[in-house]
């Protein structure tokens, strides 16, 4: 593969290519319309050494305002390939990292393919999808999510890998880029493979979606209904994207839920909305061989962790929807606390203050530091 597969473009700034509209141009910006160019694009400017970004529906990136010193590549490779499933009454759908998400549960809704339709509406692309465990409304896409194609950076290898491999957990993998740590894995998936019932209809189980579509019996109901529900749904909270709509103008939740001690949960007011985070009931404990005195250890009875809701901790910090600090093109969402939107030309440094604000008055209010949820390239809270 030369380097003619290479396609270098004039750099555009970074604020027209992300949801929240923040970030310069980079220095050098290439665009891969197929998986051989994606492939020859990672592999010249890793072998530059060039710091690189890959840029896909930049919906979960917050981007400082200084131009990117590196290199920026837009995958733009599309296409859903058809497979048969091992498993009756199932077909296997492989699709290039490109391919917009919301697309993709369209293709799958309208051919009556079901498992993704609670997921309709979420920004961004396939791709990016196993890196945050994307989910809605108790739907994940690791509940269907079969294998990636990636490609790693050390070795340049292309290989396919099972989900089971990927570390798949609330809103992460070994592929997430957590605010102050590494991704576990260096790579960039090439395509992504789901495996989906075959059904026009179905009965919907979870309690959470449920709720969300406001059902009491348990008849099937149509896929297309469920996603034109949940698209709605999405909209009244301000959660898909409408240029004329400033509180879409985000990255979505820019906040964690806090993950605490259940020792720390007790101490927050009782009307805190909490959820426990489920130990691990399958854990193994290996002991080696020349250390077994034919006793095992009792297990372990910690107290699990709990989950905490960190729009309740924020809007009880005294900061409401809507609120913004003087002079500041950046503000809380008027739909829901978790956002931070650019209300029209906003620096990153607005939004940062911004989130610095809501950190430092939840801090002082429950001494509990919230974590950023979006990738944060060239800026620090």
């Amino acid at each position: 593969m030369g380097e003619s597969a290479v396609r270098e473009v004039e750099p555009m700034r970074l604020s027209t290519l992300t949801t929240l509209r923040t970030g310069g141009a980079p220095e050098r910006m290439l665009e891969a319309a197929t998986r051989e160019e994606l492939v020859a694009a990672l592999t010249e400017v890793w072998s530059r050494g060039d710091d690189l970004l890959v840029l896909g529906g930049g919906s979960n990136l917050f981007i400082g305002d200084e131009a990117f010193e590196g290199t920026v590549i837009r995958v733009l490779t599309r296409g859903i390939e058809e497979l048969p499933s091992p498993h009756p009454g199932r077909i296997r759908l492989r699709v290039e990292a490109g391919h917009g998400w919301d697309d993709l549960v369209a293709f799958a809704v309208e051919h009556g393919y079901a498992g993704l339709e609670a997921m309709s509406g979420i920004p961004g692309t396939v791709g990016a999808a196993p890196v945050q465990n994307i989910g809605a409304y108790g739907q994940e896409i690791q509940e269907t999510l079969v294998e990636v194609d990636l490609i790693d950076q050390i070795t340049g290898h292309i290989s396919t890998v099972p989900a089971a491999e990927l570390g798949l957990g609330f809103r992460t993998s070994v592929f997430k880029h957590h605010y102050g740590s590494e991704p576990q894995r260096r790579a960039v998936i090439l395509s992504v493979t789901v495996d989906l019932l075959v059904a026009g209809e179905r009965i919907v189980r979870g309690e959470q979606l449920r709720r969300a579509l406001g059902l009491s019996s348990d008849e099937p109901v149509p896929l297309a209904w469920v996603r034109e529900r949940i698209l709605a749904t999405r909209a009244s909270k301000g959660m898909l994207w409408d240029a004329d709509d400033p509180d879409t103008h985000g990255v979505g939740s820019f906040f964690q839920n806090a993950i605490v001690p259940e020792a720390v949960a007790r101490s927050l007011p009782p009307e805190c909305p909490r959820w426990p985070v489920t130990p691990d009931l399958d854990a193994v404990t290996v002991i080696p061989l020349h250390a077994y005195e034919g006793l095992v250890p009792a297990a372990k009875t910690e107290a699990p962790d709990v989950k905490v809701s960190a729009a309740w901790l924020i809007e009880q910090a005294g900061i409401r929807k809507g609120f913004r600090l003087p002079r500041s093109r950046a503000s809380v969402s008027t739909k829901h606390a978790l956002a931070l939107t650019n209300r029209g030309g906003a620096t990153a440094a607005e939004v940062s203050e911004l989130a610095r604000f809501v950190q430092s008055r939840v801090h002082s209010e429950f001494g509990l530091v919230l974590q950023p949820e979006p990738v944060l390239v060239g800026v620090e809270l």
